[in-house]
């Protein structure tokens, strides 16, 4: 089992780019697929991105796909996600998760999470 830790949100304008990173510790994640979650307010926790243990990644489909990136980086035990072309759209609270054997963007398959940060786009 592992503890994440999220950073990197803040406030910006419509238009700009932002990076999050997620740091793991406690355990080992080379294995694990990591995502990307964001709940803007008053919405339903929606799945952004995610990358297996062997570099494959998924996105989501609609309005995400072609402005974000997620990476990771084994040596540091950390996730990250770039962000572009940024809109109030985006807006929410950013959660690092991970999952053990699995593979997908089903937010009950991901079993360790991150305390979340906040990103503000403003226009």
């Amino acid at each position: 089992q592992v503890q994440l830790v999220e950073s990197g949100g803040g406030l910006v304008q419509a238009g700009d780019s932002l990076t999050l990173s997620c740091a793991a510790s406690g355990r080992t994640f080379s294995r694990y697929t990591m995502g990307w979650f964001r709940q803007a307010p008053g919405k339903e926790r929606e799945f952004v991105a995610a990358v297996t243990w062997s570099g494959g990644s998924i996105y989501r489909t609609d309005s995400v796909k072609g402005r974000f990136t997620i990476s990771r980086v084994y040596a540091k035990n950390t996730v990250y996600l770039q962000m572009n072309s940024l809109t109030p759209e985006d807006t929410g609270v950013y959660y690092c998760a991970a999952a053990e054997d699995y593979y997908g963007s089903a937010a009950d398959g991901f079993g360790t999470w991150g305390q979340g940060t906040q990103v503000t786009v403003s226009s």
